[in-house]
């Protein structure tokens, strides 16, 4: 379980880093650090708030893994909500040390930063059907998703939830055949969807 949040909502800024807000649970309106590296792009409040609207039954005492972390963003919402562990993937050392620290500010002891090639990881990783819910939101333009996907079509268990984020008109041909489309929306530029695992 996330711990209750502090009394102080204060956060130092690190030098080249930006903030986003935790928008539900015990931290929730608490402010976190990400790193201002290339390509990365928090998912957003409202897409959040959605996302965790799918979500609120299948969060609670889940192990989770956040497949392409960025910000943290996703991560730290699930661990929010009462999330039993989360995995974070993130390749930018920076923005893995950013994760680090804002998890220490936390006092989050039930999560694990790995800084590395989520395609690799996933991959080598013989646990993957440990986790209850993925997050799949891999930087857009670099065909990052199928690679990921093809992996852990292999290797998840059956009722596993795969939340994808991509760009708008992105080639969803490598989705399985046995992964549900539970929940969609689209947007200008990217549109979001929940599958469940078959």
């Amino acid at each position: 379980m996330a711990k209750k949040k502090s009394s102080s909502n204060k956060t130092s800024m690190r030098r080249g880093s930006q903030q986003l807000r935790i928008i539900g649970g015990d931290w929730r309106s608490r402010r976190i650090q990400f790193a201002d590296a290339p390509g990365l792009r928090p998912t957003m409040d409202k897409v959040r708030e959605t996302v965790f609207n799918w979500l609120q039954w299948d969060i609670e005492g889940k192990l989770i893994l956040d497949g392409f972390a960025g910000s943290g963003a996703l991560g730290y919402e699930a661990l929010s909500r009462g999330a039993k562990e989360v995995t974070f993937l993130e390749y930018n050392a920076s923005a893995a040390s950013c994760i680090r620290e804002s998890l220490q500010s936390l006092d989050a002891s039930n999560a694990h930063v790995h800084q590395t090639d989520a395609i690799a990881w996933l991959a080598q990783n013989t646990e993957l059907d440990k986790f209850d819910v993925i997050f799949l939101d891999p930087p857009f333009g670099r065909d990052l998703l199928k690679p990921a996907v093809d992996i852990i079509a292999e290797k998840a268990q059956v009722g596993c939830l795969v939340y994808v984020e991509v760009e708008a008109r992105a080639d969803l041909s490598c989705i399985p055949e046995n992964w549900l489309e539970t929940k969609r929306k689209d947007a200008k530029e990217f549109s979001f969807m929940l599958f469940e695992v078959e």
